[in-house]
């Protein structure tokens, strides 16, 4: 057991190293940037997984509360006149809020329509953000979002915004490790394998994976607010449905279960999607971003189907049988 703590221990102390390190090797700022989207796709990630890996909701539109963030902040910054800092702490609790308003009706709902009913919220969030144009900039985008500062201090650029973004996600991180292991972690396990024993035994299934819902909405409006001060530029288009079909196949290409396979989902993601936009025109001539989302789709059901606890515990289990076939057969 200790060694086995200390393993971990020394993975993660290597990961905080190497994180911290990199915009000190790396001075090329998209790349810093592209790492900056991977820590809040790993903070939207950590918080589909504890719905979806934990509570058992099926949630297609996880990207809305994403939007929300981002609008709610830049509102309150550039339009309000409230300090960033305050803009990006309200949008997130506003979030939240909003989440546990709609998540009332909704998980009242079960099985396809409770998916259904979480797409509607993604549809209905695009469609009123291009058309209240006065409010939001519409498909022209909202431009001018001031950047956070703290006090003097203003994290003005790519570097700065790196470090905090990964400290805000590090402590999402441990935040949600420390609900896995929790009572309430429990009880979201019980619930998910077996609602009706759980119920019986006096576990309030729909108010557990209410408020799982909703501070996976205050995670998601943290980092659309974070995304909106380091861009300084939103529009409807990154928070559309495709961006959903992207989250999810982040949390499964992690696990679905897995708090710390959220960030290796969402790197592979993020960087299979680099990949696509740069190559995809070569491999198919006149391709656009409808392709796009093809992939992830076959990307999503091959995974659910053959590795159902993603690429890392999935793999982990496939190479153990492998061992375990080839000692049997060569005792």
């Amino acid at each position: 057991m200790n060694i086995k703590v200390s393993t971990a221990r020394l993975a993660v102390l290597g990961w905080v190293v190497v994180m911290a390190a990199f915009p000190l090797v790396v001075r090329n700022n998209y790349q810093i940037f592209i790492l900056t989207l991977i820590g809040l796709y790993t903070m939207l990630t950590v918080g589909l997984s504890l719905v979806m890996g934990y509570a058992g909701q099926v949630s297609l539109g996880h990207a809305t509360f994403y939007g929300v963030g981002a609008y709610l902040t830049a509102l309150l910054s550039a339009r309000a006149g409230l300090p960033s800092w305050a803009a990006l702490l309200a949008s997130a609790a506003l979030t939240g809020l909003l989440a546990l308003l709609v998540g009332v009706p909704i998980f009242r709902l079960r099985g396809h329509y409770l998916a259904m009913a979480t797409l509607g919220l993604n549809v209905i969030f695009n469609l009123m953000m291009k058309n209240e144009t006065e409010i939001t900039g519409g498909p022209s985008g909202f431009t001018n979002i001031p950047p956070l500062s703290l006090g003097r201090f203003v994290f003005d650029s790519d570097v700065k915004m790196y470090y905090l973004v990964w400290v805000v996600a590090a402590v999402v991180l441990w935040v949600s490790l420390n609900i896995v292991n929790s009572r309430v972690g429990r009880a979201l396990r019980a619930i998910h394998a077996r609602p009706p024993p759980a119920e019986s035994l006096g576990v309030d299934a729909n108010a557990f994976k209410l408020r799982v819902f909703a501070l996976a909405a205050v995670y998601a409006g943290l980092a659309g607010g974070l995304y909106a001060q380091a861009v300084h530029f939103i529009s409807p288009s990154s928070f559309d449905f495709l961006f959903s079909v992207e989250l999810i196949t982040m949390s499964a290409v992690g696990g679905l279960a897995s708090v710390w396979g959220s960030i290796f989902g969402a790197a592979v993601v993020v960087f299979l999607g680099q990949f696509i936009r740069d190559k995809m025109n070569l491999i198919l001539e006149g391709a656009s971003g409808e392709q796009e989302i093809i992939i992830f789709g076959l990307l999503l059901v091959i995974i659910m189907v053959f590795l159902p606890e993603g690429l890392t515990s999935g793999g982990l289990r496939v190479v153990r049988g492998w061992q375990a076939r080839r000692k049997a057969e060569s005792g």
